[in-house]
C-alpha cells in the first residue's frame, strides 16, 4: 500500500501543531495532600494480603493439572495422579513434572495386564454407553468399537489407493481381492 503524498507544509504542520499544545498544557502536576501517602498504604496492603493469596490459588491450579488432564483422558491410573499431586503440593512442587508425564502417557503395560487403558470410571458412567454391561463386556465392546473404526479407516484407505492405480492393476487386484 503506497503512502499519500505529502507536501512540505504538511509536514511543518504537525511538529508546530504538537509544540503548541504542550505549552498550554499546565507545568506541573496539582495534588492533594497525603495522596502519595494514601495510595502507598494501599499499595502496601494489596502487595501483602492480596498477592500472596492469589500466588497460593495459582500455584494449587498449576498443581492439580496433571489431575485434570487424567481424568479427562481417563487415565485408568488417574487416583494415583492424583495422589501424586497432593504429595507434589507438599514437597513444594518437586514431584509435580512426574505427575505431568505419567498424565500423558499411554499405560501399555496396563493394558497388557488388565484389559483396557481407560479408568473403570468410564465403563460405570450412568450416562455412558456401557452404563447396562458387566465391566469384562463394556471393556469388549469398547475394544471392538476402536476395531471397527480403524477398519473403517484401512477400507477408505483402500479405496483412496485403488482409485490411484492405473486401471489395468486396478482390475486385476479387485478380482484377487474379491476371490480371497
Amino acid at each position: 500500500m503506497e503512502r499519500p503524498h505529502t507536501t512540505s507544509w504538511q509536514k511543518n504542520i504537525v511538529p508546530g501543531l504538537s509544540a503548541t499544545i504542550a505549552s498550554l498544557l499546565p507545568a506541573s502536576a496539582w495534588a492533594m495532600a497525603g495522596m502519595e501517602e494514601a495510595i502507598a498504604d494501599v499499595a502496601v496492603w494489596v502487595v501483602i494480603l492480596v498477592v500472596p493469596v492469589g500466588a497460593l490459588y495459582l500455584f494449587w491450579k498449576v498443581h492439580v493439572l496433571p489431575e485434570v488432564f487424567a481424568e479427562k483422558n481417563n487415565h485408568p491410573q488417574k487416583h494415583a495422579i492424583q495422589v501424586l499431586c497432593l504429595l507434589s503440593l507438599a514437597f513444594g512442587g518437586l514431584l509435580w513434572p512426574i505427575a505431568w508425564l505419567w498424565a500423558f502417557t499411554k499405560p501399555t503395560a496396563y493394558k497388557a495386564a488388565y484389559g483396557t487403558d481407560k479408568h473403570d470410571d468410564y465403563f460405570l458412567d450412568p450416562d455412558g454407553k456401557h452404563a447396562d454391561k458387566p465391566m469384562d463386556l463394556a471393556i469388549v465392546d469398547d475394544e471392538m468399537m476402536l476395531l471397527e473404526e480403524k477398519m473403517d479407516g484401512l477400507k477408505k484407505k483402500r479405496e483412496l489407493i485403488m482409485s490411484k492405480l492405473p486401471q489395468p492393476a486396478a482390475k486385476i487386484e479387485e478380482e484377487v481381492g474379491g476371490h480371497a
